[in-house]
């Protein structure tokens, strides 16, 4: 797919290779390297999935990296339903309800 000027688009860069990285921090943090990702307009006219480009982010910052996304949305959630958690709203108002209603 291709990516236009304007387009949303989400990049990744490597901020810092192991190599570079603090010998400060644990073991497991030194073996990796410091990587950034981050979303906003391109402002090349056109690119790929891969190619390096340049956005200018939500608040207007001009950051280049390697293209990864275009259109990015979360795909996150909170999990599963949890029965019991949908009625402890009610209970709490109906509780505090009848002790305002006792004074």
């Amino acid at each position: 797919m291709d990516a236009k000027k304007g387009s949303w688009v989400r990049i990744h860069n490597i901020v810092l290779k192991p190599e570079d990285r603090s010998p400060n921090l644990p073991e497991d943090t030194k073996k990796v390297p410091l990587e950034m990702w981050d979303k906003g307009f391109l402002l090349n006219e056109f690119a790929n999935i891969g190619d390096i480009v340049e956005v200018e982010t939500y608040i207007g910052r001009k950051v280049e990296g390697k293209l990864v996304e275009i259109n990015p949305y979360y795909e996150h959630d909170f999990g599963k339903c949890v029965p019991e958690l949908l009625y402890i709203g009610r209970q709490l108002r109906g509780y505090l309800e009848g002790s305002a209603q006792d004074e």
